[in-house]
C-alpha cells in the first residue's frame, strides 16, 4: 500500500527508478505513484520498521526530517509532543488508516503516540504541508498516517512471533497471525511493552533517591477484510490499547504514588468499490478513550492528601468519497465527512482541611461536531511529467460557524532526474473542547487559520538522490491561554520558515548513507510568559532550529546487516517558570548502533543500542532523558 520515498533512513539495497514509481495513499486518499503528486511525502517502510524493533513509534517519527517528537527521548510513557515544522502539538493530524485519530478530552485534541505499538504497524507516510483540505480540522502542519493493513497476503496462515529484553527491565514481545482464505484477509496481533524505567525527573540535588518509574502497556487488534466480488471489498477492524505509568510531580519533582491509566478502544468499518472511472469509498471509525491521573500523596504529605483526576473523551468520524476518472487528463476527487466528539472531566481531592469530604470540580458532558464537503480537481498532460491538483473544502461547525481552506499543489518532471514543485494551502484547527467548555474555556474561539507557500526539487540518479524543500506557514487567530483572564483566547500570531535537506546514496552495492536535516526560523506573537503583556519571541519552546539525523548501513551477504545513527539537536528553550525567563537548554549529539543476522527467512537476532556514549542530555527541563540503552532480541517468522 505505501513505499518509501525520502526517509531519514534507508536500509535495503532498492532501485531507484522503481522507489520513484512505488505508491502512496494519503497524498489524494488514492493509491497514486510518487512522481505525480508535488506534496512532500516521507515513507516508513516495513523494512525500516523491523530495523527499529528496540524503539517506540515516537523514536522513529523523531528521526524524520521535519519531525520532533518532544518526549520521545524521555522515559516510556512520557507524554509525546508531535511537532511537525515547528507547529505546536495538536497541529498534526495522526490517521490510523487513513482515518483521523485524536483524544477530544485532551486540550489540544492530540493523539497519543504512547497507544501505538511499532510492531502493529506495516508503514508510516508523513505528509507535510497543510493538509486541512483533504482531511479536515488540525492538519496545519500535515498528518502522520499510520498504516496497520497488511497488503499482499497470499497464504492462506503466517505467524510471526517476537519477544526483547533490555536496560532498565524493558521488555518487549509480539505475536501475530494473518492470512488469506479464498475472498477473506485476516490478521490478528498482540504486542506488550514493559519496563522498570527510570526517574522521569531529573534530581538535581544529586541524592539519587528519586524512584524509578515503571510503566505497562498491551495493545491488541484484529481486522479483516472480503472481497466480495472484484469491484467490491469490505473491512473492519478492532483495536485496544492500554498503558499504566507511573510519573513524578513535574519537573526536578520526585513522586512514588502518582500513576496514570490510559485506556484506548477504536473500532470501524468501510467499503471499497471500483467499477470502470468510478471508485467509491466509506469509512466508519468509533473511539473512545478513559484517561485516570492518581496521585496517592502519602509520599508527600501536605495540603492535598489524595486526587483523582478522570477524562472521557468519544470521537465518531463517518466519510464518504469518489473518485471519478473524467477523461485521460483529469479526475475529480469529491466527499463529504462527519466529526463529532465528546467529553468530560471530573477532579476530586482529599485535603488536610476536609480529609472526609472530597473537594470535586466537574467538567459536564459537552459535544461538539463539524461537518465538511470537500473537491480536488486533479490535472495531468505532457505524459504525466505536469500535474497539478486544486482543491477546497467547507467546514460547519457547532459553535463558532463555517470555515474553508484551498489547496493548490503543481509539480512537474523536467526529466527521469528532476523534478520541481510547490504548493500554497490554507489549513484549520477548531477549538477542542477543553478550550470551549472547560473552568478555562470560552465559548466564543474561533479557529485558528494557516496559509502554507512551499517549493522544492527533487533529483534522483541510480546511486543518489536528494530532496530540498523551502516552507512558509503563517498562522493568524491561534488559541493560547490567557493569563490575565484565566481563560483561552484567540491571539497568536506565528510565522516559521524552514529548509527541509534530504539525501540517500549508494556508494558501494549494499552500503547505505542517509542524511536529513531541518533549518527553523520562527517570529511568534503570544502573551508574554513573565509580565503577561503582549510580545514577539523568535524562538520555539522545544524545537530546535537546527535538526540532523545520519544513518550508514551495510547488508552482508551472509544475513548479516549493521547500522550506524546519529542525532544532532542545537540549543533551544524550554519554559523556566511561572512569570520567569525562558532557559535554554544546550545542544546535543547522540550516537546509536544496530546489528540483525537472519537465519535463512525463519529466524532473526538482533541488538539495539541507543546513546552509545552515555550522553546526559534534556530534552525537557527537569526530566531525565535516556541514558545509554541496550536491547536484544528474537524474532521468528513462519
Amino acid at each position: 500500500m505505501a513505499a518509501v520515498c525520502f526517509s531519514s533512513q534507508l536500509y535495503a539495497q532498492q532501485d531507484s527508478a522503481k522507489k520513484l514509481e512505488e505508491i502512496v495513499v494519503t497524498a489524494t486518499k488514492q493509491p497514486i505513484k510518487q512522481s505525480q503528486t508535488g506534496k512532500v511525502i516521507t515513507v516508513i517502510t516495513k523494512e525500516q520498521i523491523e530495523k527499529s524493533t528496540g524503539k517506540t513509534v515516537g523514536q522513529l517519527l523523531n528521526e524524520q526530517v521535519g519531525l520532533t517528537i518532544n518526549g520521545a527521548l524521555n522515559n516510556i510513557g512520557s507524554p509525546q509532543s508531535v511537532f511537525l515544522r515547528g507547529a505546536t502539538t495538536g497541529r498534526t493530524l495522526v490517521l490510523l488508516d487513513g482515518v483521523p485519530a485524536y483524544d477530544p478530552s485532551l486540550i489540544n485534541n492530540e493523539f497519543d503516540l504512547n497507544l501505538l505499538s511499532l510492531n502493529n504497524i506495516e508503514s508510516i507516510e508523513i505528509c507535510r504541508g497543510a493538509q486541512s483540505t483533504l482531511y479536515g480540522s488540525d492538519a496545519v502542519a500535515g498528518v502522520i498516517n499510520i498504516i496497520t493493513t497488511k497488503s499482499d497476503v497470499k497464504k492462506p496462515f503466517n505467524a510471526k512471533a517476537s519477544a526483547s529484553a533490555g536496560s532498565f527491565g524493558v521488555f518487549r514481545g509480539n505475536a501475530q497471525v494473518f492470512g488469506k482464505i479464498d475472498k477473506l484477509t485476516y490478521s490478528a496481533r498482540y504486542a506488550k511493552l514493559t519496563t522498570r524505567g527510570f526517574s522521569a525527573a531529573f534530581d538535581s540535588t544529586g541524592n539519587n533517591n528519586f524512584d524509578k518509574d515503571k510503566y505497562n502497556g498491551d495493545v491488541i487488534n484484529a481486522a479483516l477484510q472480503y472481497q466480495v466480488a472484484p469491484s467490491l471489498l469490505f473491512k473492519t477492524f478492532v483495536q485496544q490499547s492500554n498503558y499504566k505509568s507511573a510519573v513524578d510531580d513535574g519537573g526536578f519533582n520526585d513522586e512514588k504514588d502518582f500513576v496514570i491509566d490510559n485506556k484506548n478502544l477504536m473500532a470501524g468499518a468501510g467499503f471499497r468499490f471500483n467499477k470502470g472511472d468510478i471508485s467509491l469509498t466509506g469509512n466508519y471509525q468509533y473511539s473512545d478513550i478513559t484517561r485516570d491521573y492518581t496521585n496517592d500523596s502519602t509520599d508527600k504529605p501536605g495540603f492535598v492528601l489524595f486526587s483523582t483526576d478522570k477524562y472521557y473523551g468519544k470521537n465518531q468520524f463517518v466519510e464518504m468519497f469518489a473518485n471519478i476518472k473524467l477523461s485521460n487528463n483529469f479526475s475529480l476527487l469529491q466527499g463529504a465527512d462527519y466529526r463529532f466528539s465528546n467529553m468530560n472531566g471530573q477532579y476530586s481531592s482529599l485535603t488536610i482541611f476536609d480529609p472526609v469530604n472530597p473537594y470535586v470540580s466537574n467538567i459536564k458532558d459537552t459535544v461538539q461536531s463539524q461537518g465538511s464537503i470537500y473537491a480536488s480537481l486533479f490535472y495531468a498532460a505532457f505524459e504525466q511529467k505536469l500535474n497539478l491538483e486544486l482543491g477546497g473544502r467547507l467546514n460547519v461547525h457547532s459553535r463558532y460557524g463555517s470555515n474553508h481552506t484551498f489547496t493548490f499543489n503543481p509539480s512537474y518532471s523536467i526529466n527521469n532526474n528532476f523534478r520541481v514543485f510547490g504548493s500554497i494551502a490554507t489549513g484549520f484547527k477548531a477549538p477542542s473542547l477543553y478550550q470551549l467548555y472547560s473552568s478555562s474555556g470560552k465559548l466564543d474561539l474561533k479557529p485558528e487559520l494557516s496559509t502554507t507557500y512551499e517549493l522544492g526539487m527533487q533529483q534522483t540518479h541510480s546511486k543518489f538522490k536528494n530532496r530540498v524543500v523551502y516552507f512558509n506557514r503563517e498562522i493568524k487567530d491561534g488559541i493560547d491561554f490567557n493569563y490575565i483572564s484565566f481563560n483561552y483566547f484567540n491571539f497568536v500570531k506565528q510565522m516559521v520558515k524552514g529548509i527541509e535537506l534530504e539525501s540517500t546514496a549508494e556508494p558501494v552495492k549494499n552500503f547505505i548513507l542517509s542524511f536529513n536535516y531541518t533549518y527553523l526560523h520562527s517570529k511568534e506573537t503570544s502573551q508574554s510568559r513573565i509580565t503577561f503583556d503582549d510580545t514577539t519571541y523568535t524562538y520555539l519552546l522545544r524545537r530546535p532550529k537546527h535538526n540532523l539525523n545520519i544513518n550508514a548501513g551495510y547488508q552482508f551477504k551472509n544475513g548479516l546487516y549493521t547500522s550506524v545513527s546519529a542525532k544532532y539537536v542545537s540549543g533551544r528553550f524550554d519554559v523556566g517558570g511561572y512569570q520567569k525567563n525562558d532557559v535554554q537548554l544546550d545542544s546535543y549529539f547522540l550516537l546509536n548502533a544496530y546489528a540483525s543476522f537472519t537465519f535463512k527467512k525463519y529466524i532473526k537476532i538482533f541488538a539495539d543500542a541507543q546513546n552509545v556514549t552515555n550522553k546526559q542530555f534534556f530534552d525537557l527541563r527537569g526530566f531525565n532523558a535516556i541514558p545509554f540503552l541496550l536491547n536484544g532480541g528474537i524474532i521468528f517468522n513462519w
